[in-house]
Parts: C-alpha cells; sequence; structure tokens
C-alpha cells in the first residue's frame, strides 16, 4: 500500500464497540455525581451528588432517551446506543468546560477565603463559570447537530430538533431553578410553584438572568452557521472528484464505531466499480476420498480495514473448507477490496464450483527455487498445475499489483502449466515510512523480476522430478489476538513431500511480517529441503494500528517455537493424497482502479485540513461568542 493507503488504513484504530445505551447512560450518570460533589458546596455529599445528577445528569437523559425517537419521527436513523454515546460525549464536554472554567477563576487572582468547604473563586467570579457554561451548551449544541446531519442526512433546520434536546433541557433546568421567571412580568402562584424554584437550587444559580438565555440562542444560532461553514468547505472536494458526499463517510464510519452496521460498506459500495477476479482452488484428497487440506487463493485484497469489505476473508474461507484451509494473499492490492462483506459470498461460491470441477492426480513434482534480481519463487507442480510463491525477502514488499500477478501467471503457464495458482508471501516489509511502501506495480523493476521468475519456475517445474504425493498438516491458533498481529487462524503448515524431498509451507494469519522474521523462521525449520512463510494479509489486525506486522508485538523465538513445532507434527501427519487443481471466475463489486488511493487522500486531507479548518471555525465562533458576552 502506499503512505496515503496506510493512513487511511489507520483510521481503523479509531473503531470500537460502544456500549449499551444504559451503560453509557450508567456512567453519565456517575460522571454527573462526581461533577456535583466537586462544584456544588452543600452540607451534605450526597446532596451535592444528587444536585450533579439532576442539573448535569438530567439533560444527558433526556438526549439519551429522546434524540432518537425525535430523530426516526422526522424520517431519520439515529439510535439508542448512539444517541446515548453522543450524550454521554456533550456531557463531558460540559464537566471539561465547568472545570477548566473553575480553575481559570481560581487561578486568575488572589483566593477571596481559605474557608474549608466554601466555594473558592477569584476575581473572575461565578458569572465567568456560568459564561462557559452557556457556551458549551451551544458548543454540544453544533456537535449533535454535526453528527445528527452526518449520520440522518437531514437538512441543517431538521436536524436542529434532535440537536437541541440536550441543550433545551439545560436551559429549561436552569431557567426554574434559577428563578429566571421574577424577572419577567408573567405568571402567577401556579406558574412560580413550578416555574420558579430557587429555594430548591443551588445559591450560585441566582446569577441567571433573561439575558442570558437570550445569549445562549444568538451563540446556538452563531455554532449552527459555523457547522453550515464546515460542511461545505469539506464536502465540497468529495463531490467534486468522487461524486459522494463526505457526510456518507462520516456516517458509515460513526454507525460503524457506535453498532458495527455496515453504514461505511454502502459507502463503499457507492462508489466501487464491477470486476472479474480469478479463484483458483489447490484440493488435497485421501485415498478414502476425504479432503484433508485447501488452498484458496482469490485474487482480491482482503481489505480495506477491520471486518469491513473483505477484512475478514481468510476466516471465512477456513469455514467452509472440509479439510485444513490455507487462504494465502494473492497479488493484488487495495483497488481490489471488496466493498462489502457480502461480496465475499460470491468469492466462496466461486470456490466451492471450482472444487466441483477438479480433476485429481496422483503425480506432483518435487519443490523448485528460482530468483531474478530481488523475486524469489519457490514452485511445485500438481499435474499440469502449479502452485507458485513468490516474495522480495529479505528486501522489503508490500502488495503486488493485480496486472503484475495477472501477467507473471501467464508467463508461468507459457511453459505449458495449466492453472497457476500464483501467491504472494507477503512475508517481508519495513512498516508504513516513506513515499514507496514496496507496492510492486506494473512497469517496475521488481514487476519484471516476478514474470521472469514465473517464467523460469514453469520452465523448471514441466521437466522436474515427480513422483506420487504425501501430505501432512498441523494447525495451532496460537495464545495471540489481533491485538498481537496474528488473526484468528493462527499459523497453519503444510508439508508435502515427493520421493525423499520434502517441502514445508507455513501460513501466518497475519498481514505481513517485521523484516527479518521470515529467514529466521526458514533457518530454523529442520526435516525439509525447502521452506517458505506467507502471511494471509488479514485486516482483523489493524483495528489496533494500519502496519500491525507478525513479529511487532509477539516475541521472535515464541513464534519461532510455535511454528517449527507445527513442521514437525505435519511430518509425522504425511499420507498419500491427491492434488488437483482448478479456477474460476467471480463477479464482485471492488474499490476500483485509483479509488483506494483517491480516498484515502481525501480522507486524510479531510482529517488533516479538516482539523484545521474546524479549529479555525471554532476560534472564529467563539471569539464572536465572547463579543457578544462582554457587549451584553
Amino acid at each position: 500500500m502506499t503512505t496515503t493507503q496506510g493512513d487511511l488504513a489507520g483510521l481503523s484504530r479509531y473503531i470500537f464497540r460502544a456500549p449499551n445505551w444504559y451503560s453509557s447512560l450508567t456512567f453519565a450518570l456517575v460522571i454527573a455525581a462526581v461533577t456535583g460533589v466537586a462544584v456544588f458546596d452543600g452540607r451534605y455529599v450526597l446532596a451535592d451528588a444528587w444536585e450533579g445528577i439532576f442539573f448535569v445528569g438530567l439533560p444527558t437523559v433526556a438526549a439519551s432517551l429522546v434524540t432518537a425517537s425525535v430523530d426516526r419521527w422526522l424520517g431519520g436513523q439515529f439510535t439508542h446506543n448512539r444517541a446515548s454515546l453522543l450524550a454521554l460525549t456533550c456531557e463531558l464536554v460540559i464537566v471539561a468546560a465547568l472545570v477548566a472554567a473553575g480553575l481559570v477563576s481560581v487561578l486568575s487572582g488572589p483566593v477571596q477565603s481559605l474557608v474549608l468547604g466554601e466555594v473558592v473563586v477569584g476575581p473572575l467570579g461565578q458569572e465567568f463559570v456560568f459564561d462557559a457554561l452557556l457556551v458549551a451548551l451551544a458548543s454540544i449544541f453544533a456537535l449533535r447537530l454535526f453528527v445528527i446531519v452526518a449520520v440522518s442526512r437531514h437538512s441543517l433546520p431538521v436536524a436542529a430538533i434532535p440537536a437541541s434536546v440536550q441543550t433545551v433541557a439545560a436551559a429549561v433546568l436552569l431557567f426554574i431553578y434559577s428563578g429566571t421567571l421574577r424577572y419577567l412580568e408573567v405568571g402567577g402562584p401556579l406558574a412560580n410553584s413550578y416555574l420558579s424554584r430557587t429555594e430548591e437550587a443551588p445559591p450560585e444559580l441566582t446569577i441567571i438572568t433573561p439575558e442570558d438565555f437570550v445569549l445562549l440562542a444568538a451563540t446556538c444560532l452563531l455554532y449552527a452557521g459555523g457547522v453550515w461553514l464546515f460542511l461545505r468547505a469539506i464536502d465540497s472536494p468529495w463531490r467534486r472528484s468522487m461524486d459522494v458526499s463526505v457526510l456518507d463517510f462520516v456516517r458509515g464510519f460513526i454507525g460503524h464505531i457506535a453498532e458495527g452496521t455496515r453504514e461505511l460498506e454502502d459507502f463503499f459500495e457507492e462508489i466501487g466499480e464491477e470486476a472479474v477476479v480469478p479463484v483458483t482452488v489447490l484440493c488435497f484428497r485421501t485415498d478414502e476420498g476425504a479432503e484433508k487440506a485447501r488452498f484458496v487463493l482469490p485474487m482480491i485484497h482482503p481489505g480495506p480495514m477491520g471486518e469491513i469489505g473483505g477484512g475478514n476473508l481468510p476466516e471465512r474461507v477456513a469455514r467452509r473448507a472440509e479439510g485444513l484451509a490455507f487462504p494465502p494473499h494473492a497479488t493484488a492490492g487495495h483497488d481490489f477490496n471488496l466493498v462489502t462483506e457480502r461480496e465475499v459470498d460470491s468469492i466462496l461460491a466461486a470456490a466451492e464450483t471450482a472444487i466441483e470441477g477438479i480433476e485429481y492426480t496422483d503425480e506432483a513434482s518435487v519443490s523448485v527455487r528460482t530468483t531474478e534480481g530481488d523475486a524469489k519463487l519457490l514452485g511445485q507442480a500438481f499435474g499440469d498445475d502449479a502452485l507458485a510463491v513468490a516474495t522480495y525477502a529479505p528486501g522489503f514488499a508490500d502488495d503486488v499489483e493485480y496486472a503484475v500477478g495477472l501477467s507473471a501467471a501467464a508467463e508461468a503457464r507459457s511453459a505449458g502449466l495449466g492453472d497457476v495458482m500464483l501467491v504472494d508471501a507477503h512475508n517481508s516489509n519495513d512498516g508504513l515510512e516513506g513515499d514507496d511502501l514496496g507496492h510492486v506495480t506494473p512497469g517496475s523493476r521488481r514487476s519484471f523480476d516476478m514474470i521472469s521468475g514465473a517464467g523460469e519456475i514453469g520452465a523448471t517445474l514441466t521437466d522436474a522430478e515427480r513422483g506420487r504425493p504425501k501430505l501432512g498438516v498441523a494447525w495451532d491458533e496460537t495464545p495471540w489476538e489481533p491485538t498481537d498481529g496474528i488473526g484468528p487462524l493462527g499459523v497453519r503448515v503444510a508439508v508435502l513431500e515427493v520421493g525423499d524431498h520434502r517441502t514445508a509451507y507455513v501460513l501466518v494469519d497475519g498481514n505481513n511480517m517485521e523484516p527479518g522474521l521470515r529467514g529466521k523462521l526458514i533457518d530454523a525449520i529442520s526435516g525439509v529441503d525447502h521452506a517458505e512463510v506467507m502471511t494471509t494479509d488479514t485486516h482483523i489486525v489493524n483495528t489496533v494500528e494500519a502496519d500491525n506486522q507478525v513479529g511487532a508485538a509477539i516475541p521472535e523465538h515464541d513464534l519461532i517455537a510455535v511454528v517449527t513445532d507445527l513442521v514437525d507434527r505435519a511430518i509425522h501427519d504425511l499420507e498419500p493424497v491427491e492434488a488437483g487443481m482448478a479456477t474460476e471466475r467471480a463477479e464482485v463489486t471492488v474499490f476500483g482502479n485509483d479509488r483506494t488511493e483517491t480516498l484515502a487522500a481525501h480522507a486524510n486531507a479531510m482529517i488533516s485540513m479538516g482539523a484545521t479548518l474546524a479549529a479555525a471555525v471554532i476560534v472564529a465562533v467563539i471569539t464572536i461568542s465572547v463579543i457578544l458576552f462582554v457587549l451584553a
């Protein structure tokens, strides 16, 4: 992948699953109680905690329970989990603003009192803290407005209705318990009883006047204008170059964060292109007819990140296999990411069709190696078909372009072979630094190294020594998790014996390898003549970081011990088998030529420039807010 694609994949570090709405709400009430103890100066701690829950937590509860219903009534798709997560976030913004304002007030000058338990403020006074609260209430309105517009795609005026719930709820409480009604010549005994409850409120609220609510409304309108300008600015490049809205991307990303929805895949599907990809299957069966192992190689890329698109393809392939499945990485880059997980079904269906058409043979060749420039290939024939594994180790390489892989496989077939399963070992890379991350592109010197090497492998295999194959397999799920760079398939080993010649194929469920690790693994393997280490390129491991490679988080000696043990177990599992290979084509929707780079560039620009633009908008609206407060 390129640097920009790596940055896009790095967005996966922000993916997490939000708790259920009641969990978020419980945490919000706890935060509110703690805030009450810190802010209010009552005689009892429990009373302070209750006031915090009432004045800080109650608007959060209202926003959590009411926002989704109002939004759906207006035709949106906000859920209670999303509403609770957003309400909790906004509560934290308010608490942070109050704490910061309190600290500024205290540190801005001499302390007024040192009496234990008394509220201590500086010269700015309680009025400054309340002004900060008003700004925070307007800020959370703007934040909620942006999120609801992005998720439900309402117009700004319509989205303002559910967006205002938390701010309005807080304003209503302030109005009632500050006694603001006393400034107005309206109401009577009944209205005063229910709409003016100063005797039940903390004394800090008595400074509120009707003008403060006018200021709050004006500030909210100002911030809504800032949201509109921000949305127009960041959306324009996406519409011009890709004919999609950035809000669709934001909506999908928020949906995936909050509830694990597939809305982000819907966005990818909108920008995707139709493609025809070969799906090659190499099967081994015992003399009794039972499938012992299955190599499945669709020419797509298992990305873009996490379980989105084809990110979990290797595990899906493994679940469908009768024997032990080996889903190595194909020669395809991020332009061939599947846009949705549904597309994996087309790949699996093509693999099943290929299996039905396999003609088995009990003849296989010994494995042969060839080196051409930076490319090294290990190949082995089964009847007229062949398996070839390519690597650039100890050099660094990432994905091999689709066109390069097709050309290399065609070059191998020109020597007289039938189907060729060309695997990108994907086993040596130095991370995501620099402009060239090892992408093997058409026309590059290394692409011709692979093509020439494949041709040499094809010619060598046609004359290689042949015999009855024996196969042994072994598998260890390992104790490691995706956070350690290892996916659910763990480590898998297949050892093929033809005559007295043995070849070990090691597959690690991870995304590339740390430099030098592949060589150490091969050096440690004994009892075989040739060996190669491959990774699946699963993107499940990239929910942590974009370059969470095998060996970055786990000790090398531990992985070496697992691999050598599995090779020994596979050797002891050797038994005669028949082998067969077939290829089918699948029609799928992928990101498309250059779309990944364009999307990555826009997403990265949105993050970097969007942050700067957002900061500029925030500074501008806060400056105007300060002027409004000063003039008022």
